[in-house]
């Protein structure tokens, strides 16, 4: 038997959350006298798939039929449920993304496994199987007790810190049955977001908020972004204004990221735009208003105007 996890990628190369993944499902792996054992879908070379050795694998499946070279959240789940049977996998694990939303609940029925969500630490088997999820947008824990055989984990971003050795991953390839059912939704096109740093992988970010005026005035953000190799944001109003794409909204309607590091501009701070950020490690607030309601949440925060601040913070970050 293995622990088996799901390995996502993007554009041919394993995401970060991944990494992160595979990093956790070695150590259940160590805990449970067991293997670990990577599953990746489509298109990557043979030096990025064996890399999977470096968070702890001891062996790598590849799917890469090109029927699955879109992301399928239908097909995608009975590769994984195929993998997971052929190894006798009792332990599924794979980060929580997009796509593994789309997978877990249909993987949980094809394999009549116990599913917890946004898990954030390794399991608890002194009594059972339990697990830590975070819960109502990072405001509670909830404890999981996973009774059925099989179980499946979907790991929070950024709450597990992989460590890399020298080592690496024999490759196999995995050829499951796939039906026309598995295809009844078909991706036809994919627009991704651009930028240098795509905003859900990014582990600091810097986001502004209606308090920059106008779109004009974004190259500020832009710099400072720029300066700490950051991905950038901003809260709903300002993408419901067409200020900037709504691939950058973050918040309870918007996209939900955990960075090490949430820099807020000219943001007040309410409860909505909290949902989507409040799991970030550190949380620094500009603003000249110093009743913003973010302040209460922030680990830092700057009593002062953006447009005199961030020029300054981000001259400082330079000369570091």
């Amino acid at each position: 038997m293995s622990v088996l996890i799901f390995a996502e990628l993007d554009e041919g190369k394993i995401k970060k959350s991944s990494q992160e993944a595979i990093f956790y499902g070695a150590k259940v792996a160590e805990m449970t006298g067991t293997s670990a054992t990577a599953i990746i879908v489509g298109a990557a070379d043979d030096s990025e798939l064996s890399s999977a050795g470096r968070f702890g694998a001891t062996k790598v499946l590849h799917a890469a039929d090109a029927k699955l070279t879109e992301p399928n959240g239908m097909a995608y789940a009975t590769v994984v449920a195929a993998a997971a049977q052929q190894e006798g996998s009792k332990v599924i694990v794979l980060a929580k993304s997009s796509l593994a939303d789309a997978m877990t609940a249909r993987l949980a029925g094809k394999l009549k496994a116990g599913l917890a969500a946004n898990v954030i630490e390794l399991p608890d088997l002194s009594n059972g199987f339990r697990v830590k999820s975070s819960i109502y947008t990072g405001k509670a824990f909830a404890y999981n007790d996973l009774k059925a055989d099989v179980k499946i984990l979907a790991i929070k971003k950024n709450t597990i810190t992989p460590e890399e050795k020298d080592a690496s991953a024999p490759v196999e390839a995995f050829t499951p049955a796939l039906s026309e059912g598995d295809f009844v939704i078909s991706v036809k096109s994919t627009e991704k977001s651009s930028g240098d740093i795509l905003l859900p992988e990014a582990d600091l970010v810097v986001s502004a908020g209606r308090g920059l005026k106008g779109p004009e005035n974004w190259g500020i953000v832009e710099d400072l972004a720029k300066a700490l190799h950051a991905a950038t944001a901003c809260s709903k109003p300002v993408s419901d204004l067409d200020w900037r794409p709504h691939s950058e909204h973050v918040g309870q309607t918007g996209l939900k990221i955990s960075p090490n590091l949430y820099i807020a501009c000219g943001i007040s701070g309410a409860i909505q735009h909290l949902a989507g950020v409040n799991s970030s490690k550190v949380i620094v607030v500009i603003n000249k208003d110093p009743e913003a309601p973010f302040f209460k949440s922030a680990d830092y925060g700057i009593v002062g105007d953006v447009f005199d601040v961030i020029p300054r913070l981000t001259k400082a970050v330079k000369a570091l």
